[in-house]
């Protein structure tokens, strides 16, 4: 296989990753939400939270950038059972839970007020994203024989009981048992950013294409790691996810028995990705010919992300080595470097909230 590590890493750290300024502006924001619903719900003597956690790609470190920030930042509010207590001294329904969070959180600055949604409430801003505040109570479930067991129940239709930092916590046990290495993330973690991030290449693929936490899973089901090729990594994980989706299409939850995160063996969003799958590894076929030609292997992963970051990465080598003479090594040597680094960049893994 053509090699293209190179440009597949520089491809990651500079169009997939988060950049250091979006996650400051995410993280602003969610600590602002933190912030009002404290101080209101104090100011109105209503239940106080006794924890927020992060969930969900937020937490996994596993968001990729969009060109329209429409980020959603999921960061759960958590009761104790016993202070949430309506008006009436009764049991606050998982309604009115939600309502009094969306209620605390609306000062009255959002050009769009926050909405109580299904599971949560939701914040939006201007600049394309929103945050999303699922809502938690923690009970304490009595044991006769053994110790007590501390229950987390979302805010649904109903009280149901449902704990997303098991998620976060799951898939930082993948990531560090499966990936060859510990840079930038680890492979585990980059390749799933990248092939959520060719999930949502295409704008007419909204609300076709299976949800990140379906690739999630189906990444930690088929990863095959590659410690010294990334690009390896990436398209054999391609085909491993697309053969296994060829044998089923029910995938499981990963911490919570006898669910899935599919809508049975017939889930038209997992077909779907299936499809687009095969349409990109049939653009990759020509990476395997002896013959292949550094403009051909970036132009397929061109047709693959639809961009054209890959092949302007051959245009600066191509300029760079045909620069004049008169031109200072300086000037050669920045062009050469821009165009075939190979990225070491740490900010792409951090913890970054």
């Amino acid at each position: 296989m053509f090699d293209c590590t190179d440009d597949i890493t520089a491809y990651h750290n500079q169009k997939v990753t988060l950049p250091q300024e979006d996650r400051s502006a995410m993280r602003d924001r969610r600590n602002a939400n933190r912030d009002r619903l404290r101080e209101d719900l104090e100011e109105k003597n209503k239940p106080q939270p006794f924890a927020f956690h992060k969930q969900g790609s937020y937490a996994m470190l596993t968001m990729v950038q969009h060109d329209d920030n429409a980020y959603d930042i999921d960061d759960g509010v958590y009761f104790n059972k016993e202070d949430l207590i309506g008006d009436r001294g009764g049991e606050m329904s998982a309604l009115d839970a939600r309502k009094m969070v969306r209620d605390a959180v609306d000062d009255g600055s959002f050009k769009t007020a926050p909405e109580v949604h299904h599971n949560c409430v939701r914040v939006f801003y201007a600049a394309g994203y929103h945050v999303d505040m699922p809502v938690y109570r923690k009970r304490i479930e009595k044991k006769l024989w053994s110790p007590d067991e501390e229950i987390f129940e979302i805010a649904g239709s109903d009280w149901k009981r449902s704990d997303a930092r098991l998620v976060t916590d799951w898939f930082s046990q993948e990531n560090t048992n499966q990936s060859p290495d510990t840079d930038n993330g680890r492979q585990l973690r980059r390749v799933t950013r990248l092939i959520k991030k060719y999930s949502q290449s295409r704008a007419s693929w909204k609300g076709l294409m299976a949800s990140g936490f379906a690739i999630t899973k189906l990444v930690t089901e088929s990863y095959r790691k590659d410690a010294k090729r990334e690009d390896c990594a990436l398209r054999n994980t391609m085909h491993a996810i697309k053969n296994r989706l060829d044998g089923s299409l029910i995938v499981k939850h990963p911490t919570t028995p006898d669910e899935t995160i599919s809508k049975g063996n017939d889930d038209p969003k997992l077909r779907f990705l299936r499809e687009k799958l095969e349409e990109a590894l049939d653009k990759l076929d020509v990476l395997d010919s002896p013959d292949c030609t550094r403009d051909e292997g970036l132009k397929a992963w061109d047709k693959v992300f639809s961009t054209d970051f890959f092949s302007k990465r051959a245009d600066s080598a191509k300029a760079a080595r045909s620069a004049p003479a008169i031109l200072t090594t300086g000037i050669i040597g920045s062009l050469a470097a821009n165009a075939e680094q190979v990225p070491v960049r740490k900010e792409g893994g951090g913890r970054f909230a």
